[in-house]
C-alpha cells in the first residue's frame, strides 16, 4: 500500500512538472520562452534542485476556478546549489494560469523567502507572471504585500536577485525593485506599473510593451535592470557568475578565487591608457581591465548613467567593488543618475562585505538648470552618504582630475577611505587651473596690457602652488603617490591589510539618507 501511494506521489508531482497539457509548453516555447523547470535547471548546479510544495493547490472557488486546481499552483520553489552554494529560487509557471499569483501561489513564496533568510542564502526569482490573479481579489494583493515585506526584510541580510523572463505589471513590478539586481531579456521582458492600453487611454500616447517596458528601456533610461541580454541562456549564465561574486549572507566574506595571474604584475600599459593631458578623453574600462585578476570583471547598470562606471570583480582573489568616473561618457562628470547610480552601488557592497575601490577622475558635478532643479544637491548627497556610511575597506586612487565637491564625494580621505593613493598625472584642487585662475586674478588680468599673457601666467602659478602633484601628500590627504604600473600591486597589498577591517557605526536604528 505505501509503495501504491509513494508511485501515485510520483505521477502527481510529474504531471505538476509537465504543466496542465502538452499544448501549454508548446506555446511557452513558441514565444521564444522556456518552461520553469528548464530555467531552474540552467540557473542551479546539475540535480541539485530541490522542490518544496509541488502539490500545492489553491482553494478558491467561483469564477471558473473550482474546476481548476493544478498541482504547484504556477510557481516553483526549492532550492539548489550554484558552484556547490545553497541558492534559493522560485519560478512562475506562466502555463498555469499565466504565472498570475493567487493565495496559494504567495504562500509558497514567503515560506520560500523566509526559508532563505534563515538559512542565509541568496535568493533569485525567475519572474513570468501576468500579476495578480483577479479572480481571487484582495487575498492575491495580500499576497503582493507579504513578498514585498519579506524582500525589505532580507535587504542587506541575503543577496536578492530578480530575473525578468517574461510580462511584469502593476503592483508586481515592486518586488524587482526592492531586490539588489534585475535581469532582463530582450524582447521577453517588460515591467510597467500601467500598460500601454492604459497608458494611451489617459494621456493618449501609443507605445509598445517593448517601448513603454523592454530590457532596454529599463537597463538603459529608466535604470530599474542592472543587465540586459539577448537570451534566457546568457542572462541565467550571468546570474550565476554574479552569485560566484557575492557572499550567501551579510555575515559571510565573499568567496576567494585565487587566478594565476601575478598581483605584482606591473601595468605598462597604463602609460598608454590614461593620457596625461586632463581634456583627452580614454575609456576608463581600459584601466580597470589592467587593475583585475585576468582582466575578468561584471559591470553593473552598463548602459545607464554611462558617465560612472561600477563593476565587481577580483583583485589577488578577493573580490572587490570598482566605482570609476568614465571620462568617455560626458567627460565623467558626477550628475543625478550617476551619483544614485553610484550610491546604490557603494551601499550593496557595503551591505555584504565587499570592499571598495575607488578610481578618480572627475571636473566636478554636472552644472545647469535642469540638474539644480531636479535636485542635484539631495540626489548627489546620496553618493557622499552611502560612502560615508561604509565601513567596509575603503581604497581611492586618483588618476587625474579631482575637483571641488566630487573630488569629496569619490571617497576622499576626508570622508573616511582607508587608503588614498594618486598617480603623479593627479590634479587635486578647488577647480581646475584655468577657471580657478580666472577667478582669482581676474583684476590682474583685466588691468594688464596683455590680459591673455597674464592669465596664461597665473594659471601657471596656480598650478605650480596649488595643483602639483604633491600638495596632496604634504598635507596627509593622499597616502602615496605611486607608479601608475605599481597600482595592481598597491591595491592587492592594501586589500590584503584591510582584510580583517573593524568600523563600527554609532548605535542607532537606521539612519536617515536623502532620498
Amino acid at each position: 500500500m505505501t509503495q501504491d501511494r509513494f508511485q501515485e506521489l510520483t505521477e502527481l508531482k510529474e504531471q505538476a512538472r509537465q504543466g496542465p497539457d502538452p499544448k501549454a509548453t508548446e506555446r511557452q516555447h513558441a514565444k521564444g520562452k522556456l518552461t520553469a523547470h528548464e530555467r531552474i535547471a540552467l540557473l542551479l548546479d546539475k540535480g541539485s534542485f530541490t522542490e518544496v510544495e509541488a502539490l500545492r493547490r489553491h482553494r478558491a472557488t467561483g469564477f471558473g476556478l473550482e474546476d481548476k486546481r493544478p498541482y504547484s499552483d504556477g510557481v516553483i520553489t526549492g532550492w539548489g546549489t550554484v558552484e556547490g552554494r545553497t541558492v534559493f529560487v522560485y519560478a512562475h509557471d506562466f502555463r498555469i494560469f499565466g504565472g498570475a499569483l493567487g493565495e496559494a501561489h504567495a504562500q509558497k513564496i514567503h515560506k520560500l523567502m523566509d526559508l532563505a533568510i534563515a538559512a542565509g542564502a541568496p535568493l533569485v526569482s525567475l519572474n513570468d507572471g501576468a500579476g495578480a490573479r483577479i479572480q481571487e481579489g484582495v487575498s492575491a494583493l495580500a499576497g503582493y504585500g507579504g513578498i514585498f515585506q519579506r524582500n525589505t526584510k532580507a535587504s542587506g541580510v541575503i543577496p536578492q536577485i530578480s530575473v525578468m523572463l517574461g510580462p511584469c505589471a502593476g503592483g508586481a513590478a515592486y518586488s524587482p525593485a526592492l531586490t539588489d539586481f534585475v535581469f532582463a531579456v530582450r524582447d521577453i521582458s517588460q515591467m510597467f506599473i500601467t500598460g500601454p492600453d492604459v497608458v494611451q487611454a489617459v494621456t493618449g500616447e501609443q507605445v509598445t510593451q517593448n517601448g513603454l517596458g523592454g530590457a532596454d528601456v529599463h537597463a538603459g533610461t529608466s535604470g530599474v535592470a542592472h543587465f540586459a541580454y539577448d537570451d534566457e541562456e546568457t542572462c541565467l549564465a550571468e546570474v550565476r557568475y554574479l552569485l560566484s561574486l557575492l557572499p550567501s549572507n551579510n555575515r559571510d566574506l565573499p568567496p576567494t578565487e585565487l587566478s594565476d595571474d601575478p598581483v605584482d604584475r606591473a601595468g605598462d600599459a597604463l602609460l598608454e591608457l590614461v593620457p596625461e593631458d586632463g581634456n583627452r578623453a580614454y575609456d576608463i574600462r581600459g584601466v580597470l581591465t589592467e587593475l583585475v585578476d585576468d582582466g575578468d570583471y561584471l559591470e553593473v547598470h552598463a548602459a545607464w548613467a554611462p558617465n560612472i562606471v561600477c563593476a565587481l570583480s577580483r583583485i589577488g582573489g578577493q573580490v572587490v567593488g570598482v566605482v570609476a568616473n568614465q571620462p568617455n561618457a560626458m567627460a565623467g562628470v558626477l550628475d543625478i543618475k550617476a551619483s544614485e547610480k553610484g550610491a546604490r552601488f557603494v551601499q550593496f557592497c557595503d551591505s555584504f562585505n565587499i570592499p571598495l575601490v575607488t578610481l578618480v577622475d572627475v571636473p566636478g558635478f554636472l552644472p545647469g538648470v535642469d540638474q539644480e532643479h531636479e535636485g542635484i544637491i539631495r540626489r548627489g548627497a546620496k553618493l557622499l552618504y552611502a560612502y560615508c556610511n561604509a565601513t567596509v575597506p575603503r581604497i581611492s586612487v586618483v588618476l587625474r582630475k579631482a575637483y571641488g565637491g566630487a573630488y569629496i564625494v569619490m571617497d576622499s580621505r576626508s570622508i573616511g577611505a582607508d587608503i588614498a593613493l594618486a598617480w603623479p598625472s593627479n590634479e587635486i584642487a578647488v577647480m581646475g587651473a584655468e577657471g580657478a585662475a580666472n577667478v582669482v586674478f581676474r583684476r590682474e588680468i583685466a588691468a594688464a596690457e596683455d590680459p591673455e599673457a597674464m592669465r596664461q601666467q597665473k594659471i601657471k602659478e596656480y598650478k605650480e602652488e596649488l595643483v602639483h602633484p604633491y600638495y596632496a601628500a604634504e598635507r596627509g590627504l593622499v597616502d602615496d603617490v605611486i607608479d601608475p604600473r605599481d597600482t595592481r600591486a598597491v591595491l592587492a597589498r592594501s586589500l590584503a591589510m584591510l582584510r580583517s577591517k573593524d568600523a563600527d557605526l554609532p548605535c542607532r536604528k537606521h539612519g536617515n539618507p536623502p532620498q
